[in-house]
This record gives structure tokens, sequence and C-alpha cells, in this order.
């Protein structure tokens, strides 16, 4: 879980490791052989202006998925992730709960080791903030690698493995959840904890 306050850096973060921007400086350097296949979900979804099925089978083509499979992947993600329904649903006219489920259901298709999600609910009513979750573990129980952002302390208690807080545009502590929320390191970290602002 990468947590942080506003600025600190947590999106940034997420877009570099994703490789959706370059370093100015540095490098991205991931401690396997290759960089591993990746997915991603943002605060806001991205979708096309399609169906739902549309939107699945558009991205397992990009992804050169063989044509006579795609269909197939796309109605189980759906189905996995409760949207079989409105398969046919233009995307435009979803809930927020619905496209973030569908974006969810799209990088579900696409079974990436690692899957970075930035804040996927923070715009999101309780029922549909569940549902994103149960998602998230559903993808951690298939052995995916999450990496999310939220500034949502509940949820990171009640999802995270470990922690890397941000403040500053620097990483100020890295270490287990449990750790990290009863006996925080960092000045910083304190301070965001205790509802204090942070610069």
């Amino acid at each position: 879980m990468v947590m942080g306050p506003n600025g600190a850096g947590k999106s940034l973060l997420l877009r570099l490791a994703h490789g959706l921007l370059t370093p100015s400086s540095g490098r991205i350097a991931w401690s396997c052989d290759h960089t591993p296949k990746q997915a991603m979900v943002f605060q806001t979804p991205v979708l096309l202006r399609r169906s739902a099925l549309a939107n699945l089978t558009h991205a397992l083509a990009v992804n050169k998925v063989p044509r006579q499979h795609r269909k197939q992947l796309a109605r189980e993600a759906l189905a996995r992730f409760g949207l079989t329904a409105i398969a046919d649903t233009p995307a435009r006219v979803m809930s927020g709960g619905e496209k973030q489920r569908l974006a969810l259901a799209r990088a579900w298709a696409l079974s990436p080791s690692v899957l970075f999600l930035d804040e996927p609910t923070s715009a999101l009513d309780p029922a549909a903030m569940r549902a994103v979750e149960a998602a998230v573990q559903e993808f951690h129980r298939r052995g995916t690698r999450i990496v999310m952002t939220t500034h949502d302390l509940h949820q990171a208690r009640r999802l995270a493995g470990d922690v890397l807080f941000l403040s500053g545009g620097k990483v100020r502590e890295h270490t287990p959840a449990d750790a990290f929320f009863t006996a925080p390191t960092s000045p910083e970290a304190k301070a965001f904890l205790s509802g204090e602002l942070v610069e």
C-alpha cells in the first residue's frame, strides 16, 4: 500500500513504475530478469465508448490474445466481477462502481503479475467500495502483486500487507502494515496517522 499526503508523489510513483512516464533522472528496475506483465486501474476508469464486453475484447485484442479466446475470457471476467447483466451496456451510462469493476475485470482478463491501483475507491459509495475491495483481495489470492494508493486509513488497515509511506516526494518509511499502524518511525508518518497536516 502506498500512502502519504496529497502531493507526496504516490500517483507519480505508480505511473513511473507502470511505464506511463519516463523518469527525468534515475531508472525503474525490477528485481527479476524482465519487466513483469502489468495492468493499471486509475481513480477515474479509462474506458472506451463501447459496451462492457467490447471494452474487454478490445483490451484482449491489443494484448494479442487469439481472437477465438477473447469473448470467452471477457465473459468469464465480467461474470467474476458481477457484470454479466450489463455486458451489452455502453460504458458511458454505467455507474461509477460499475465502471471501476469493469476496469478491474479488464485487468483480470489480462492476468497481470503486478496490478497498480491509483485510489480506485476514492469516488465510490460504501457498497461499491466493498465490491472493489473484494476484487482486490481476489487478485491477491490469485497471486497478483498489488501496488495500491489510498488516503483511507481504514481501507489500508483492511488491505495492506506492507506500507510504503511518501512525503515530499521521498520514501519516509517502508514497513509491514501492522508495524506502520502501531509504531510508525518517521515523524511524517506519525503526523499523518494522527490526522495532522504533513508537507
